[in-house]
């Protein structure tokens, strides 16, 4: 099985060493960062920043990673967004996409990202956001504080040695990028919309909704996937902006039937069964190289 893992705003790609599904690593899977996220830098294209320059550079990674071969794309929030789009405008090199938490603009009805908000506030706006991402990835516990906003049952018992010690890589990648990449990736994100193109995305997709998700309303997430042609969608109850987390076994089975049993073909069903050797996470050289 070919996988790619696209995680979320302010994340990191190595927040999948930890939160990946069991099946993923059961073959042969990478972990891409967003543009702008370490170590993928905008190198001064960030005031030109374009959904075409994005959609490229995913599409080459995949190319050189796994041959040109459709791959199974799983996006958690904003990494969903990218993973829409790529099914959406490439769809030679996706065979199914899995969503947790996603959204299919960046500015949707109702419920705005705070990031964005603050973008927008005239004059002070673009530096309240830079001290703002500043201050939150100073140190392990403003970090740790913010990241728990996204659960929604604090007592869930999802933070281990093994997951502190991966959000703290996270947080030190995050500290690796630079603020005005993320600034201009969040500005493109907010004028980005792929809703009105939904219905012409024709590969299988698994949305996983947390009926708690305080980050991307859940309601947003149905209206999502009524647009979408061949969609199975699954809410979790007592669950927030981190199914992956928070409800860790159930995410598991949920993605493991899809992949296994769902709407693929009997050759792409062989491939997934068939016997592989574990491969690492690839975290590949940054995208707009």
């Amino acid at each position: 099985m070919k996988t790619v893992l696209i995680h979320g705003m302010v994340m990191a790609q190595t927040f999948w060493s930890c939160f990946a599904p069991s099946i993923v690593r059961e073959g042969c899977a990478a972990a891409y960062p967003l543009p702008g996220h370490s170590p993928w830098t905008l190198d001064g294209l960030s005031d030109a920043l374009k959904t075409t320059d994005i959609i490229y550079a995913y599409a080459r990674a995949i190319e050189r990673d796994f041959g040109g071969e459709p791959v199974t794309l799983i996006g958690h929030s904003t990494g969903g967004f990218v993973s829409l789009l790529l099914a959406r405008y490439r769809p030679d090199l996706v065979s199914n996409v899995i969503l947790m938490g996603a959204f299919a603009c960046g500015r949707f009805v109702g419920q705005e990202r705070l990031a964005a908000r603050i973008l927008r506030l005239p004059l002070l706006g673009r530096l309240l956001f830079i001290r703002l991402f500043t201050r939150w990835i100073a140190t392990r516990e403003t970090f740790r504080w913010g990241s728990l906003e996204c659960v929604f049952d604090k007592t869930a018992g999802w933070e281990t040695d093994e997951t502190i010690a991966a959000m703290e890589q996270v947080r030190e990648h995050l500290m690796k990028s630079q603020a005005d990449d993320i600034v201009a990736f969040v500005s493109w994100m907010s004028q980005t919309s792929i809703i009105d193109e939904l219905a012409l995305i024709d590969v299988p997709v698994l949305n996983i909704i947390g009926a708690r998700d305080a980050i991307v309303s859940p309601s947003h997430q149905i209206h999502l996937s009524g647009r979408l042609p061949r969609v199975q969608t699954v809410i979790l109850d007592r669950v927030g902006h981190l199914p992956m987390a928070e409800a860790r076994e159930k995410v598991d089975q949920l993605i493991g039937t899809f992949l296994l049993f769902g709407p693929l073909t009997s050759s792409r069903k062989s491939d997934l069964t068939r016997s592989v050797t574990p491969e690492p996470f690839r975290l590949p050289l940054p995208l707009g190289s």
